[in-house]
């Protein structure tokens, strides 16, 4: 752990820090760099994806879809950083159709979000995200 002004930084508070700084700029090689190999995701209301590769093509899609910034993040995580929580504001924009949600027409929408990170051999080893999907269709009908 470090102290960076006022501010405790462990290992996973830098890893997700860095995680959706990248994010942010849209470098998704920085962001996959950031993963472990077996990287568990589990989708918003949806499966568990394994592996980088997964993660990959999902954030293809995300961009294709998508136009998003995270705004507001605040990361906490247990005292060895090896848990990880985040909250945060999603500005976005939806720009393509995505399979089984309603037509994009470029609609914006703002909806808080939050995730959690296991933390595992200096990678981030799994990423559950959430947010309120009825509140994100409500802002695009």
């Amino acid at each position: 752990m470090r102290i960076d002004g006022n501010r405790l930084h462990d290992r996973g508070t830098e890893l997700v820090l860095a995680y959706y700084a990248a994010f942010n700029r849209g470098d998704r090689d920085a962001m996959l760099a950031l993963l472990a190999d077996d990287v568990a995701h589990d989708l918003n209301e949806g499966p568990r994806e394994t592996g980088r590769e997964a993660f990959a093509a999902f954030m293809a899609r995300m961009d294709r879809c998508y136009r998003e910034q995270l705004r507001d993040v605040v990361v906490m995580s247990t005292a060895d950083g090896a848990r990880v929580a985040a909250e945060y504001v999603v500005h976005g924009e939806y720009l393509a159709n995505d399979e089984g949600l309603p037509p994009a027409r470029g609609q914006r929408y703002v909806l808080p979000g939050g995730a959690f990170f296991e933390v595992r051999d200096g990678r981030i080893a799994r990423v559950s995200n959430y947010y309120n999907l009825s509140a994100w269709l409500a802002q695009v009908r």
